[in-house]
């Protein structure tokens, strides 16, 4: 009659393997549900990834669809650090761009540039949307159908810069105006 011993090692040895391999397949996932972390190339080398200050997760991009002149994109950015992250620029390939937000002039909304950018503080989100804070594109070199994707470069305040991809889709919501002088009629 075989030991009691002998039947229990092969049990302990599946169980490890088990776990083993739940590790491994674990660790191998992570990476890819990062969503847009990673600092640019200019981001300095010795900050990690994960916690560097100017790093942002960019949640939901995306831009509203034009044919000619302006449109704005938007997005929720999410700062894990724990240091305040400060957007001081943007760019695209479709257009100049600048940081935009409305305020109250002469007792009505207008859309201006926002001075001193977007600050979004550690450990928190900034909503970049319709009838608040957003990215404005401006003398667009080409229509934004809905499903086009853009790449959007935000700097910050420090110099590093990160790019994520917002695609663009029709938007009848808040009517705001993108057209020149900021305030005439809705864009259609």
């Amino acid at each position: 009659m075989p030991s009691t011993t002998s039947r229990r090692f092969p049990r302990t040895a599946a169980l490890i393997g088990a776990a083993v391999l739940a590790a491994s397949v674990a660790a191998c996932g992570s990476a890819d549900a990062t969503p847009i972390t990673a600092p640019s190339a200019s981001a300095p080398a010795s900050a990690p990834a994960s916690a560097a200050a100017g790093v942002l997760t960019i949640r939901d991009p995306w831009v509203k669809a034009a044919d000619k002149g302006m449109t704005a994109a938007f997005a929720t950015l999410v700062n894990d650090g724990d240091a305040d992250v400060t957007i001081t620029g943007v760019t695209t390939d479709v257009s100049r761009a600048e940081i935009h937000e409305m305020a109250m002039t002469d007792g009505k909304m207008a859309m201006r540039q926002k001075q001193g950018g977007v600050v979004v503080a550690a450990r928190s989100q900034a909503a970049l949307e319709p009838g608040g804070d957003h990215l404005m594109l401006m003398d667009l070199t080409r229509p934004v159908r809905p499903g086009d994707q853009l790449d959007v470069t935000l700097t910050f305040a420090d110099g590093r810069t990160q790019t994520f991809t917002a695609v663009a889709k029709p938007f009848t919501g808040a009517q705001e105006t993108y057209a020149p002088g900021h305030g005439a009629s809705p864009a259609s």
